[in-house]
């Protein structure tokens, strides 16, 4: 059996230094931010996948991640059990405002990154005033081999819903490109990965297309549908149950020829990673609410699927 796994891991940066005005602006956005508190999150996100390891026997080949803000805590991450410096990082800088970013973790002993890419993507703002651009946080693509076989894997944490979902725009921009790449990789015969925190849940517009062709043909299975009809969430909004985080593959992994062949999936909601407030019962135990510092992992639960493992 194999894994591949996402985690948004909530604002992983590095330490705030210590400001020299206390209402001067922290790098991080958090609320005392110290050395302390990063290393105690740092040791949190890594328990995250020994406990899944510990329920499935095995870590996750691959692991998206999201909301992590520069190399050097992805660096930190590694180091710590159960990843113990064996696992390599793909990722890139963007501009996003927050300067939080994607990134790939792969099991340097079964998987060999070929080649990457940050896809960036810029908006015009109409301002009559001033020719100027939005960015956003790019997506992530890898292209890596498992046991002779292409993988292509596109990660993504696309722009939050707020404002009356202002954003929707720039998701739907965003997804047609992604699907244009994807329907190029599928028609030349490679496995397709597309994962991340799309800020919609499964059986919205965008995320019903994009499983489709141009000719209507099924290019990717999205089998968090199933689990988001059952009521299984990765996060919440006020009372509200959602399944931003997803993994949808390519029907290349629905065949018996494959190396790896699907399985199952699964929101990895662990008591052991959920609220420790009644009030909360099933829900992530964030690191942050609002400004109140809270101590736990993230305000999202992570995903995974499973795959039959063949031997080629």
């Amino acid at each position: 059996m194999e894994l591949f796994s996402f985690y948004n891991v909530e604002n992983l940066f590095l330490p705030d230094p210590k400001p020299m005005h206390r209402l001067d602006p922290t790098r991080s956005g958090l609320r005392s931010w110290d050395e302390r508190r990063y290393k105690n999150k740092l040791f949190k996100i890594s328990h995250v996948f020994q406990l899944m390891k510990e329920e499935n026997g095995v870590l996750p080949l691959m692991i998206g991640l999201s909301e992590v803000s520069g190399r050097k805590v992805l660096e930190d991450l590694v180091e710590l059990e159960p990843f113990n410096k064996n696992y390599g990082i793909v990722h890139y800088n963007s501009m996003d405002e927050r300067k939080v970013d994607v990134a790939l973790l792969y099991d340097k002993a079964k998987v060999e990154v070929i080649d990457s890419e940050a896809i960036t993507f810029f908006f015009e703002i109409v301002d009559k005033n001033t020719e100027n651009y939005d960015t956003t946080r790019d997506v992530l693509y890898s292209k890596v081999k498992y046991k002779g076989e292409i993988i292509n894997v596109f990660i993504a944490h696309l722009p939050s819903k707020r404002e009356k979902d202002i954003n929707k725009p720039k998701r739907d921009f965003i997804l047609n490109e992604i699907h244009t790449r994807i329907l190029n990789l599928v028609e030349s015969k490679e496995h397709v990965v597309l994962c991340g925190d799309f800020n919609e849940n499964p059986d919205d517009e965008n995320l019903i297309k994009i499983l489709y062709g141009n000719n209507h043909e099924k290019i990717l299975e999205n089998p968090f549908q199933q689990l988001f009809s059952t009521r299984r969430y990765s996060t919440f909004h006020y009372s509200s149950g959602l399944l931003f985080d997803q993994i949808m593959l390519s029907e290349s992994f629905f065949n018996d020829n494959t190396s790896l062949s699907f399985q199952n999936a699964e929101v990895f909601s662990s008591e052991k990673i959920s609220s420790r407030d009644r009030k909360f019962e099933g829900r992530p135990f964030r690191t942050y609410a609002g400004t109140r510092y809270l101590g736990g992992y993230s305000d999202h639960f992570p995903v995974f699927v499973r795959f039959i493992c063949k031997t080629q």
